[in-house]
C-alpha cells in the first residue's frame, strides 16, 4: 500500500509540474501571438488597401470628372455618347454590307450562263449590300448596251459609297470637337485662377492650385474622348474602303461577264 500510494503522489507531482510547465510555456508565448494576431490585424489593413487602391480606379476616374465641373465635363461626355452612338451604329451597319463578293460573282454568273439577266437579277436581289445593288442596277441596264451597264454601274456606285460613308463625318466633328472644350476649359479655369490672384493680391499656391487642377482636367478627359472615337474612326474608315475596293472589284467583272454574255448570244 506504501509503495502504490507512493506511485499515485510521484504520478500527481508530474502531472502538476507538465501542467504548471505548459502554462508557464503559454504565458512565456501570450506576447508573441497578441504580436502575431496585431501583425495580422495590419496586414490585413494593407490588403484592404491595396484592394480598395486596385478598385479604386472607377471611382478615382468618377471624382476626377465630377472636380471637372459640370458644364464642359457635361458637353464632353456628351460628345462620347453621341460619338460612340453614332460608330457602333456605322460599325453594324459596314458589317451588315459586306458581302462574299467571289461568291456572288460566281452565282451571278452561272445564273446568267443558265437562266440569262432575269435569273442573275433574281440573285443579286436576294443578296443583301451594295455590290449586290451594283449589280442589279448593271444587269436592269444590260439590255441597252454595255456603256449603258457601265454608266449605271459607276453612277450607283457613287450613291452607295455616300450610304457607307453617311455620319462618318459627325465622329470626326466629335473627335475635334472634345480636346477643343477641354482646352477651352483649361483657358477659362486659367482665367479664374488669375481672377483669384488679383483679388487676393499675393500669390499664393494654395489659392490657385485648385482652379488649376480642375481646368487641368478638362483638358485629360477632353483628349481621352478623342482617342476613344479615334479609334473606332479609324476602323469604320478602314471598313469603308475594303468595301469600296470590293465594289471595283466586282463592277469590273461584272462588265467581262455582260460582255462575254453578249458574245455568246452573238454566237
Amino acid at each position: 500500500m506504501k509503495r502504490l500510494f507512493s506511485i499515485l503522489v510521484i504520478a500527481a507531482i508530474t502531472v502538476l509540474g507538465a501542467y504548471n510547465l505548459k502554462a508557464a510555456n503559454s504565458a512565456n508565448t501570450m506576447p508573441g501571438t497578441i504580436v502575431t494576431f496585431v501583425q495580422d490585424d495590419e496586414e490585413a489593413a494593407a490588403g484592404d488597401e491595396a484592394e480598395e487602391e486596385e478598385l479604386g480606379f472607377h471611382q478615382e476616374l468618377k471624382k476626377r470628372f465630377i472636380e471637372g465641373g459640370p458644364v464642359f465635363m457635361g458637353i464632353v461626355l456628351l460628345c462620347l455618347i453621341l460619338g460612340l452612338a453614332i460608330a457602333i451604329e456605322r460599325i453594324i451597319f459596314l458589317n451588315l454590307s459586306t458581302t462574299n463578293t467571289r461568291k456572288l460573282a460566281q452565282d451571278v454568273e452561272d445564273a446568267l450562263n443558265s437562266g440569262g439577266i432575269e435569273a442573275a437579277k433574281e440573285v443579286c436581289r436576294n443578296t443583301k449590300g451594295p455590290v449586290a445593288s451594283i449589280y442589279y442596277q448593271g444587269l436592269d441596264r444590260a439590255d441597252e448596251s454595255i456603256e449603258a451597264a457601265e454608266k449605271a454601274v459607276v453612277a450607283y456606285g457613287g450613291v452607295q459609297m455616300g450610304q457607307l460613308e453617311k455620319n462618318v463625318s459627325w465622329v470626326s466633328l466629335f473627335i475635334a470637337l472634345a480636346p477643343m472644350l477641354g482646352f477651352m476649359g483649361t483657358v477659362i479655369g486659367m482665367i479664374q485662377a488669375f481672377d483669384r490672384i488679383e483679388a487676393a493680391g499675393d500669390m499664393q499656391p494654395s489659392l490657385v492650385a485648385g482652379g488649376i487642377k480642375v481646368a487641368l482636367l478638362t483638358t485629360v478627359f477632353g483628349l481621352i474622348v478623342a482617342i476613344i472615337l479615334q479609334i473606332f474612326y479609324n476602323y469604320i474608315i478602314a471598313k469603308i474602303d475594303s468595301i469600296v475596293n470590293d465594289m471595283e472589284d466586282a463592277s469590273i467583272l461584272l462588265i467581262d461577264m455582260l460582255v462575254a454574255y453578249k458574245n455568246k448570244k452573238r454566237v
